[in-house]
């Protein structure tokens, strides 16, 4: 018997469906690209790149992760940070803390200290040792830097206004001092020695309330130690 010949069933499609199936292969495989896979030069070249920069960066700053290099040995940073911590840490924390309290403080009761009066208090401070020394030399021989000493200076000046604004210094009290220990004062003028004096006799009344003041201070905020 005669084979009956299959039929192929065939799909017809639209010029449309041609139009947008040709539309879609030249988006995604573009006659210039040529099937061809991604240029790796380029991406090399963009690695080379930033590692050049990231090189680059180290050396420019390389402080910040070296502090020495001793016979091609580095010390790093890290390793400097660690030995400050375990010798002076809580030493300087215990530092920082005191001066975030006062400053805290200061602030509750409105005392601030201007750049203005830490020069004219450096100016007197710089007169009272005589020699013609500039602030600059003496910070150098004592091996602080001007920013660290306006720092400390401003502490203790708030802490000044703070302690100072209750105390009272009576004209008897200059003219005893005077009498007592005229000796330690430098200034030869009556005004400079009674000034002298008074800042005297305000130093040792001040010193005198810093402490109880300070722990009273010191045990009315909470305090989280992490060191």
């Amino acid at each position: 018997m005669p084979q009956k010949k299959k039929r192929q069933m065939k799909v017809k499609t639209s010029p449309v469906v041609h139009e947008m199936i040709d539309t879609k292969t030249e988006q995604l495989f573009p006659p210039s690209a040529g099937f061809s896979k991604p240029r790796r030069p380029m991406a090399r070249l963009a690695l080379i790149i930033l590692v050049v920069a990231l090189v680059g960066l180290f050396v420019a700053n390389k402080g910040i992760f070296i502090a020495a290099i001793v016979d091609g040995k580095p010390i790093f940073r890290f390793q400097l940070n660690s030995v400050l911590v375990s010798r002076f840490g809580k030493q300087t924390l215990d530092g920082m803390i005191s001066e975030m309290i006062i400053a805290g403080e200061a602030r509750k009761a409105g005392v601030s200290i201007t750049q203005e009066e830490i020069d004219v208090k450096t100016k007197a401070l710089v007169d009272s040792l005589g020699g013609g020394m500039t602030i600059d030399q003496l910070l150098a021989y004592q091996g602080m830097t001007r920013a660290d000493f306006d720092s400390q200076l401003r502490l203790q000046m708030t802490v000044e206004k703070l302690l100072g604004k209750d105390i009272t210094i009576t004209d008897g009290d200059i003219a005893n001092f005077i009498a007592t220990s005229g000796a330690v004062l430098t200034a030869t003028d009556e005004a400079g020695m009674k000034e002298e004096a008074r800042q005297a006799i305000l130093s040792e009344k001040i010193n005198e309330k810093l402490q109880p003041w300070f722990t009273d201070l010191k045990a009315k905020v909470n305090v989280l130690r992490f060191l």
